[in-house]
This record gives structure tokens, sequence and C-alpha cells, in this order.
């Protein structure tokens, strides 16, 4: 069983992952989708999300944008992470995830200089 998380905006794959109002989440068993359903997450804070991922029982996320240390400690958690997805509706991002043709990285996509202020993405 599997269940994988998405930040969204608007109805579809959010740009960003530390900035989502909401998350998708999508319940898969046997290969099949068994379940939807949007969560509010807590305020964005540095290490919160992931935490609060873990917490709702996300075993992959699939983002657009997503920092380092976001993606650590995610992985640390035992949650996969499939980022630079181009901004899709969710259910069709899981689809294409289990059919093996999802573009993404497994690793971060934006570069965090919160102390200089800086904010780069290759999303």
């Amino acid at each position: 069983m599997m269940k994988i998380a998405m930040p969204v905006e608007d109805g579809r794959l959010a740009s960003h992952f530390g900035h989502a109002r909401k998350f998708a989440f999508v319940l898969i068993d046997d290969r099949e989708i068994r379940g939807t359903e949007i969560l509010d997450p807590p305020p964005h804070e540095p290490g919160v999300l992931p935490k609060w991922l873990g917490e709702q029982g996300a075993t992959h996320v699939i983002c657009g944008g997503i920092g380092a240390r976001a993606v650590d400690i995610l992985v640390q958690n035992g949650i996969e992470v499939i980022a630079g997805v181009p901004s899709m509706d969710p259910v069709k991002a899981v689809e294409a995830f289990l059919a093996g043709s999802i573009q993404g990285v497994s690793g971060p996509t934006c570069d965090h200089k919160h102390g200089e202020g800086q904010h780069r993405c290759s999303h």
C-alpha cells in the first residue's frame, strides 16, 4: 500500500512544496487508486511539512520544486521524493507515476539561502 502526497494549488500540482495551501493524498493499493483526500497543511516553517506528511502516513511525495532540507527529512522518514514534476492534475501525476512515465528527480530542485533572502529553483 502507498500513500502519495502532493502539494496542490487551484486543483493542480503546486510549483513549490513548501508554499502549498493544500495537500492531496492518494491511497494506492494493488496499483489501483483506492481513495483521495485534500488536507490543509500546518503553517510553513522549516522541517514542519515533512514531519506532518509522515504523520499522515505518506510513503511518497510528488512535487514541483523542493529544497534540500525538506528532501533530507522526507527521506530520513522513509518517504520517497519525486521532484521537478510540472504542474498537472494530481490524479494524472499518480497515474504517470504508476505507469513509470513520470518525469522527475529524487533530489532537491531549489536552492534556499534564507539568511541571504535568496531562492533559486530549477523546476
